[in-house]
């Protein structure tokens, strides 16, 4: 018998999931972007030359505001595995109560988050180890990113819908319009061109705040004019009422909220090693490596993205055999484009630090972290891809178990012992980093030969 048929079948496979996965890179892209632009322009604020006080600002707030942000990302995962395998059965009513209970648990959790940073918010970067200088400055950027993070509350959930739904471009080109505009009121508002006070880093809070404002409300006039028996269809009463997926929506998200708590604890726990025992200069070239490296995380993103949502319709559907396709041909795209993106990070270390700032410690610094994590990413891709097959089956459970091991069984333990009783060069720190996302990687990967993701109750 001819192969063709069947390499028709894989290529078209492999066609679909690109489809799917190019418009969430896109949207990574254009987020990263912004906070890349925001580094960017924050580390030329400082005068005298000395950009390590605002670049390790922005990243004290940044790591605190991280647990509203992966929190409301778990909630939208829940979101994408409920609505896809509803709508792989054919069931839009109950597509639409699951969007709707995300929705209101995502608003809850965003409150109980809110409030508690807004009260706490100089003891909280103090608790990091900021030093003064550095709280005063970080402390008015952090409370304008967690006012704004109710607005966040609903932009990340509506568009995890359309995403469940396989459409993945509508959240791309209002991720276009909301960079646009946060790239212009950065201009505007930090460095204070066309007559507007120069507000420096709060002035970034600010257009941080407007832009979200203004992706709400483009999703709202979408989804208002949406059919109300569409599988997508969300009217702003519904938040009212009684809805009886949302305990199946708390049943899928509570492992996954609790993976990015156990995640963002390790990382704060990290990032208060790093800043208590290697200072500053080193915070400043953490907040800056991030968000180089961020950029080739993208490709395990993407397709995380589509795979949970091929999965979720798949299994949905009673067809086992595609979900599982789906998430093979997922994990190799990911590692043939990771392996690629670790070498344009490591070779262009340096040519990408200068693009940050002039600050020739900073740069300095900043080259060992780049090198080192930039080892770690294949197996970050595939981490990332492995966990979006479970996350698409309704398995979040394993993700958590897999976050666990790596970050409070390697990354931080080995963090403490390099920097606490060692005292070793802040190199062997990114060292950690790598090993935390092989762990990760190797955890995944057996869970996914086993197969057991593939039974996982979700909605049903």
């Amino acid at each position: 018998m001819s192969p063709g048929p069947d390499r028709d079948a894989r290529t078209a496979a492999t066609r679909e999931i690109l489809r799917l996965a190019w418009p969430v890179m896109a949207s990574q892209i254009l987020l990263n972007l912004t906070g890349l632009i925001d580094r960017m322009m924050i580390g030329r604020l400082a005068e005298a030359g000395g950009a390590a006080v605002p670049l390790a600002a922005v990243g004290y707030a940044s790591q605190l505001f991280h647990l509203v942000h992966t929190t409301l990302f778990a909630v939208g995962l829940a979101c994408v595995a409920l609505m896809a395998r509803a709508i792989g059965a054919g069931d839009a009513t109950r597509a639409r109560q699951a969007f709707t209970g995300s929705v209101q648990i995502s608003t809850l959790v965003t409150g109980v988050y809110a409030g508690l940073l807004l009260s706490f918010t100089e003891p909280a970067l103090a608790l990091l180890g900021a030093e003064p200088a550095v709280v005063a400055v970080a402390a008015p950027y952090l409370r304008l990113t967690v006012g704004a993070s109710i607005v966040l509350a609903f932009t990340l959930i509506f568009e995890s819908a359309l995403r469940a739904d396989r459409r993945m471009r509508t959240p791309m080109l209002i991720g276009v319009a909301v960079t646009a505009c946060k790239l212009g009121l950065n201009a505007v508002l930090i460095f204070g061109w066309l007559g507007a006070p120069r507000l420096e880093v709060v002035g970034a809070g600010l257009a941080t705040a407007a832009s979200q404002t203004l992706g709400l409300g483009l999703y709202a006039v979408l989804f208002a004019r949406a059919p109300r028996d569409a599988a997508t269809a969300f009217r702003p009463g519904d938040l009212l009422r009684r809805n009886p997926m949302a305990r199946e929506v708390i049943r899928i998200a509570l492992p996954g909220v609790a993976e990015r708590v156990v995640l963002n604890l390790g990382l704060l726990s990290y990032f208060a090693i790093l800043s208590h025992y290697y200072g500053t200069l080193s915070v400043a070239v953490y907040t800056v490596g991030v968000s180089i490296l961020a950029f080739s995380w993208i490709p395990g993103t993407g397709y995380a993205q589509a795979c949970a949502t091929v999965v979720g319709q798949s299994l949905g559907a009673g067809r086992a055999d595609l979900a599982t396709d789906a998430g093979r041909r997922s994990l190799w795209l990911a590692i043939a484009t990771g392996v690629p993106m670790a070498l344009v990070c490591a070779l262009l270390r340096e040519p990408l630090a200068r693009a940050f700032t002039d600050d020739g410690a900073v740069i300095a610094a900043l080259s060992p972290f780049m090198l080192a994590l930039a080892l770690g990413q294949p197996f970050l891709q595939m981490h990332f891809t492995l966990a979006g097959v479970h996350r698409g089956a309704g398995d979040t459970v394993t993700p958590l178990f897999a976050a666990m091991v790596s970050a409070w069984g390697i990354r931080l333990p080995l963090a403490i012992a390099v920097g606490a009783w060692l005292g070793l060069d802040v190199v062997w720190i990114w060292v950690t980093l790598v090993l935390d996302h092989i762990a990760r990687a190797a955890w995944l990967g057996a869970s996914f030969a086993r197969g057991r993701w593939r039974e996982t109750r979700a909605g049903s």
